[in-house]
């Protein structure tokens, strides 16, 4: 029995890491500079958004991950991406840039995105206020059913998280797979022998929201180890 929990947790710590790691380590890979390259992510995403007629978007530095922020019309990668010359840094500002063309385009799918992430900033931080103020609850009213009705209330207020990254995974697939991917084989700008690494860091930056969905339920897991359930 000890050896079937030991291989059951490390399967469960597999699942929840792995992920996250593969994703690092592919970026790591290909995040190689590469002086042959014509120009830096940054640039490049700026070359797509001129071609592709949305001069109002603009691109940025951030230390916040590489994202397409719909509300300021900015596509923002990390250093190493934004500044960076390797296969990374173009596939990676062509999957933030196919989200820019997804928001003018006026997909639905993204739209519906967009809509439940601005709703779970509020649920997450909502889920950890109910969550931090279930030991005052239990001073106050001294009611073990109350606090059970009020942990499983926060948990499952913290789950629909999981929920959007369900629904962000189309979104991510379409932006690597039905935009970024076509752009960089249509316009030439990685020889043919890039292109494997390029479809494997679009991949990565597809499963990076399955990473974040994983991540939320080892925090759920978290909370029921603390309330002992």
């Amino acid at each position: 029995m000890p050896i079937l929990a030991t291989a059951v947790i490390v399967l469960l710590i597999a699942a929840v890491f792995g992920p996250n790691w593969w994703i690092k380590r592919v970026m790591a890979k290909h995040g190689v500079e590469r002086p042959d390259l014509p120009g830096t992510g940054g640039e490049f995403a700026r070359h797509l958004l001129d071609e592709m007629r949305l001069r109002d978007v603009k691109v940025e530095l951030t230390g916040d991950g590489d994202h397409y922020d719909p509300e300021d019309k900015a596509v923002r990668l990390l250093p190493e991406h934004h500044d960076g010359r390797s296969v990374a840094a173009v596939a990676i500002a062509a999957h933030e840039v196919s989200h820019a063309i997804q928001h003018a385009r006026n997909e639905r799918a993204f739209n519906a995105r967009m809509s439940l992430v601005r709703q779970v900033i509020w649920a997450d931080r909502i889920a950890t206020c109910i969550l931090l103020l279930a030991p005052v609850t239990f001073i106050l009213f001294r009611s073990p059913a109350l606090i059970i009705l009020q942990v499983l209330c926060g948990i499952a207020i913290m789950a629909t998280s999981v929920l959007v990254h369900i629904v962000t995974l189309p979104v991510e697939f379409d932006a690597s797979f039905g935009k970024a991917l076509p752009i960089l084989e249509g316009g030439g700008y990685l020889s043919g022998k890039d292109m494997p690494a390029a479809r494997s860091v679009l991949k990565a930056a597809a499963y990076t929201y399955v990473a974040a969905a994983l991540a939320t339920l080892l925090n759920i897991a978290r909370w029921f180890r603390i309330f002992r359930f």
